[in-house]
């Protein structure tokens, strides 16, 4: 392996520990890193990493820590700020399986348990760096959404004795199912799980054999995979589906059971239990699953009203087969569940409108007609007003998991002529008008922050983005400063219908604070740093 030369690597290291912080920017120095910042873990840390290019960021996790290392792991997931080209560490003194296991669904290229020597980090830095080297071009590739050139890389340039030939191979089954090609795929990552038995093999074969329904195949390799290694929580994850596609949705449940058993942090994997939990009539199981989302959505990216409507949907099926005062008890905690969500979320009006969907049905099983009809008048009443107003009974069959049939395909959304519905690559747009905006090409940065909000009228951080950039010309330009103020005060009321947190919603009041004085008196230059 080639010597890794650390001098023009840019290295941010994120830990919130003083002294752990200094030991590990001592060793990142001894290695000679000389691009090196050094950061404790707080809200502004996501603006640092999407603003930047780092080669290298290692990542701390405290458990004692209000914003904790795994939490920005997760939302640097979410938000689509973990590179390909990037190295990611994952740093943690917590060996518990709960942790070990989260960091896993996070993806990070290594973890390592604190404390640790300059030798083991270095030995783990070469290797990882060593190997980014040799796959560049996969993950340049990726990293403007190019899937055929990462295929044909794979494919075409690692010859069966070359020692990186076994993981360009997975790799190359993995970018075949992504790019629909589940045959191929299988064909690749069959023959690599029989060549070494490699567990990221078989779920990329037994993932294939599902999109091809081979579900009894599928469902004997992930079986087989899962006695081998029984926290390989992807596995367990794969037979929930396979059970589901089959329509057995006990299976299914008690398989999704298990997985959050064994690794009990993840919402979305909580929130799937729950849904089939609802499905299959386990009530106690499913109200357990909504509570624990809510928990740990506290400081989530995942946070969101659809546990506290889901747990107060929970609460009205309960209550059809209680009686007497089990069944108003039952009713008060569906409305302080209601309740709850309107206080954690007081400006979300698609939850207004879910929620009175939900009171009406509670208030006709009731038998309280009037106070239906009003909940369903609400409900028709804000949706009318949305931009984009949703499917009301389509919504109804989602809050009521007891009414959606088993099986039930997902409306697909209705095709906008020249206009398709991206979110993935309403973000890579978004990221190119802020380079754009970074080299002083104003009317590019623009016009690719309008194409994102066209992939996706939410991507708030395009919405926000435009909105400075107008504020900022209206700024410069007495011209057109009427007009450029209208488009900012547009943005920035298309941005309000959507439920922000952090730093969009600290952009947000930071804009309208700038937009509440004399606009040509404004500061110089940029107003702040762009939403990637």
């Amino acid at each position: 392996m080639a010597k890794v030369d650390y001098s023009d690597k840019q290295v941010l290291l994120i830990e919130s520990s003083g002294n752990m912080r200094s030991t590990i920017f001592y060793m990142l120095r001894s290695m000679g890193v000389a691009n090196l910042k050094a950061v404790t873990i707080n809200d502004r840390v996501l603006n640092e990493i999407s603003e930047n290019n780092y080669d290298v960021i290692l990542l701390g996790h405290n458990v004692n820590d209000s914003l904790t290392g795994i939490q920005l792991l997760e939302e640097c997931r979410y938000r689509g700020f973990i590179k390909p080209t990037a190295c990611w560490i994952f740093m943690t003194s917590d060996a518990s399986q709960e942790v070990v296991l989260h960091a896993i669904d996070s993806r990070p290229d290594d973890m390592i348990m604190k404390p640790f020597s300059v030798d083991e980090l270095k030995h783990r830095l070469d290797n990882i760096l060593y190997r980014k080297s040799v796959f560049k071009p996969v993950d340049d590739a990726l990293e403007i959404g190019d899937l055929p050139a990462a295929i044909t890389f794979c494919k075409y340039n690692f010859a069966s004795y070359d020692a990186e030939y076994d993981e360009a191979q997975l790799i190359l089954a993995r970018l075949l199912l992504k790019f629909q090609r589940p045959k191929e795929s299988a064909k690749v990552a069959e023959k690599q799980y029989w060549k070494s038995h490699d567990k990221e093999a078989g779920i990329v074969w037994a993932e294939a054999m599902l999109q091809q329904e081979q579900f009894k195949e599928a469902k004997a390799l992930l079986l087989e995979l899962i006695a081998e290694y029984p926290l390989l929580i992807a596995a367990y994850d794969l037979l929930a589906q396979t059970h589901e596609k089959e329509g057995d949705l006990d299976q299914a449940r008690e398989a999704v059971a298990e997985a959050t058993q064994k690794s009990p942090m993840g919402i979305p994997r909580q929130m799937e239990l729950g849904r089939l939990a609802t499905q299959t009539k386990q009530l106690d199981m499913a109200g357990g699953a909504y509570k624990k989302s809510i928990v740990l959505g506290r400081r989530s990216c995942y946070k969101s009203p659809d546990p506290y409507l889901r747990l107060a949907n929970v609460k009205r099926l309960e209550a059809k087969n209680a009686d007497g005062g089990m069944a108003i008890e039952l009713f008060n905690e569906f409305e302080n569940t209601i309740a709850q969500a309107y206080q954690a979320f007081p400006r979300d009006e698609r939850l207004q409108v879910r929620a009175s969907l939900l009171k009406s049905e509670m208030y006709h099983q009731v038998g309280d007609t009037d106070a239906a009809n009003k909940a369903t008048r609400d409900a028709q009443r804000i949706n009318s007003e949305l931009a984009a107003p949703l499917d009301l009974d389509r919504e109804l069959l989602s809050v009521m998991g007891d009414a959606v049939p088993i099986l039930e395909p997902a409306a697909k959304p209705k095709k906008v002529p020249g206009k398709k519905h991206d979110p993935d690559m309403s973000i890579k747009v978004n990221r190119l008008g802020v380079k754009h905006y970074l080299s002083g090409k104003m009317p590019q940065a623009l016009k690719y922050f309008g194409l994102a909000t066209e992939y996706d009228s939410s991507n708030v951080n395009a919405l926000l983005n435009l909105a400075q950039l107008f504020l900022e010309t209206a700024r410069d330009s007495k011209e057109k400063r009427d007009e450029r103020i209208k488009m900012v005060q547009r943005y920035l009321k298309l941005s309000e219908r959507i439920n922000l947190e952090g730093i969009e919603l600290d952009k947000q009041h930071q804009l309208r604070r700038y937009l509440s004085h004399d606009v040509a008196l404004l500061p110089k230059g940029s107003l702040g740093n762009l939403l990637r």
